[in-house]
């Protein structure tokens, strides 16, 4: 869990859940993103939300065929009941896979990015809504704050990483696999250098097979904790003690970078939003348990930024 789950989960299928108590509306933003729109029944206009979700072909509720906890779809749920509509989406992987023509070389950041800004786009023209924030979870952090740089009202970061991508890992490699940080380091200084790496270990051959070396460039090729610096907007950071995905420094480095904006640590949260109060293994489990309520303080935390 501890190694795979940050960025390589793309040869997982994807789990699906509604519940019909919501005021719910699928809308289509592009022939490969698509999503589901709840709104508060309340007479004024509501902000909203755009929730976008971690690495892999998660889908519009967090979901993937190996791993079914409804953290998006429980998150945006917690939001309805605090009068905040939300518009949460699957990823481009999703509807690729289901059409069979996913290529892993064709995958781009870039190309998240764009899915973001055109849903951005899409809900500025809406005039349904007081205000549009953008939410991003994980890998979607990134990607939801180089989006929010077109237009958003606000922004919140949940478990973003502050360092570049190859950073992250070799620090992750650091705690877990000290032998390989040396080679890891220079594979990626050579990717980042000429586009390719080659001469990498066997054991980082999940990061470094050349299938998703073109995915792994493009998205070296942006800082966290530069494009945090571009938002003029208002920021949220969340940050999880429980967390054993990305590390609690991360999150710093983003306040350390954004030093206005807001910061939150939830130290029983764990990468999924879910109360973790005992050890790995009871984390580890709930990541497959679809009915575990999301950390009612996140909810909390979230609905107060957004309605200040």
């Amino acid at each position: 869990m501890k190694n795979a789950c940050i960025i390589f989960l793309f040869l997982f299928g994807i789990a699906s859940a509604q519940n019909k108590k919501y005021n719910s509306e699928d809308i289509s933003i592009t022939p490969l993103v698509s999503g589901t729109l709840i709104i508060p029944s309340i007479d004024e206009k509501p902000p909203l939300a755009i929730i976008i979700g971690d690495s892999g072909p998660t889908d519009r509720n967090g979901n993937q065929q190996m791993m079914v906890n409804n953290s998006l779809k429980l998150l945006a749920e917690g939001l309805f009941d605090e009068g905040i509509a939300s518009f949460r989406f699957d990823k481009r992987l999703v509807k690729q896979m289901k059409l069979r023509s996913l290529d892993e070389k064709n995958i781009r950041l870039d190309d998240f990015i764009a899915d973001a800004v055109a849903i951005l786009d899409y809900f500025k023209k809406d005039g349904r809504f007081s205000k549009i924030y953008v939410i991003g979870h994980g890998q979607g952090s990134l990607v939801g704050m180089v989006a929010a740089q077109n237009g958003a009202d606000g922004f919140i970061s949940v478990a973003g990483a502050g360092q570049e991508i190859d950073d992250v890992i070799v620090s992750q490699l650091a705690n877990q696999s000290p032998g390989l940080v040396d080679n890891a380091r220079t594979s990626f200084d050579d990717l980042r250098a000429n586009g390719v790496a080659y001469n990498y270990s066997p054991g980082l051959a999940s990061i470094f097979r050349k299938e998703i070396q073109p995915f792994i460039y493009t998205w070296m090729q942006y800082d966290p904790k530069v494009e945090i610096t571009k938002l003029e907007i208002p920021v949220l950071i969340v940050n999880a003690g429980k967390d054993i995905q990305v590390q609690v420094s991360e999150g710093e480095i983003l306040k350390n970078a954004k030093p206005d904006a807001a910061y939150e640590f939830i130290p029983t949260m764990n990468h999924i939003f879910k109360e973790i109060e005992g050890n790995d293994l009871e984390n580890s489990k709930s990541y497959n348990i679809y009915n575990l309520p999301v950390i009612p303080r996140l909810i909390t935390v979230i609905s107060d930024f957004i309605k200040k």
